[in-house]
């Protein structure tokens, strides 16, 4: 039975739904799609949109859920001991239908288990809750991933949220840069043009802690740090709102766009692509984690709005 995401209502069981879930605090409003569990806007109170709005004359995704695996693997096939199974770029989360399992007024939580579908693809009995919460001017996502099968459940995480380039706040596309919690001096991973990863590194385009944002940065795919020292950055312009982002439990980051077009990627991870020529099997991937019987996990990620940092020059 289908039940319309209208008036906040708190529920612990499963409830299908067909339509978008809204939460509100006093400065956020966010929507979250059953489809993917994937946040389809955030705005502030007075209407500003800091989220992608999905425009398919660039790209229709806004924030996807990646799981069980994150980036490409090669022949979009992976390996389980002596068995094989497919499975596409970024894997199959953000092409299922979430239940909701609770929705307040300033909080959703969403939630995937295997089915018979997963299991010829995937052959792991997992629950995954994805869970939205907004308070004052932040919203922080959850996503807790548990194994209530008999084996070891080797999985990859990732959040994909794209947000608007230039934010809304009247600065030049030119003036926005990233700034990193730590310097990051480390080489960055670079792509194939089939999305994976190859032997030579690639030069960071970091200069201490900051990151000019051009769109040449780009022309190659993704910028893929691997080996990051920070677990927080601010996104934005000078003198005007920014967005802090935080993502504790993560290991690595995307950044991605295509060259031109007006949205950011900025993707923590727990996982990457496969490597040319990695033969080895899912729990072997770097970032990848292995879930024992009855363990969990789970990866966070944090977007406040913020005032510029004193020093965001």
């Amino acid at each position: 039975m289908s039940t319309p995401a209208g008036a906040p209502t708190s529920t612990s069981a499963p409830t299908s739904i067909d339509t978008p879930v809204t939460i509100r605090s006093d400065a956020l409003v966010a929507t979250i799609a059953p489809l993917g569990a994937e946040l389809q806007s955030l705005k502030t109170t007075a209407g500003e949109g800091l989220l992608w709005d999905g425009d398919p004359a660039f790209w229709t995704g806004r924030a996807p859920i990646l799981f069980p695996i994150v980036g490409a693997v090669a022949g979009d096939t992976y390996r389980l001991g002596d068995r094989t199974y497919t499975l596409p770029k970024h894997g199959f989360a953000r092409r299922k239908t979430f239940a909701l399992v609770e929705h307040e007024a300033g909080r959703a939580v969403f939630r995937l288990e295997a089915d018979d579908a997963t299991r010829a693809v995937y052959p792991f009995d997992f629950r995954l809750d994805v869970g939205f919460a907004l308070d004052g001017a932040q919203l922080t996502m959850t996503a807790d991933l548990g194994n209530r099968g008999k084996a070891p459940m080797p999985a990859c995480f990732g959040w994909h949220p794209a947000f608007r380039w230039p934010l809304p706040f009247g600065k030049a596309r030119g003036d926005h840069k990233i700034r990193f919690a730590a310097p990051e001096p480390a080489d960055l991973l670079a792509l194939d043009t089939g999305g994976l990863i190859v032997d030579a590194p690639r030069a960071t385009p970091v200069t201490g802690r900051d990151l000019a944002l051009a769109d040449d940065l780009f022309t190659a795919d993704a910028l893929i740090w691997d080996d990051l020292a920070s677990r927080r950055l601010v996104y934005g312009a000078p003198g005007a709102p920014v967005l802090d982002i935080g993502f504790p439990d993560m290991v690595q980051l995307g950044v991605w766009t295509k060259p031109g077009a007006p949205y950011l990627c900025i993707e923590p991870w727990h996982g990457h692509a496969d490597r040319v020529g990695f033969t080895g099997e899912l729990g072997d991937k770097p970032g990848a984690v292995t879930l024992a019987p009855d363990e969990s996990r789970r990866f966070t990620m944090t977007v406040a709005l913020t005032p510029p940092p004193e020093d965001f020059r």
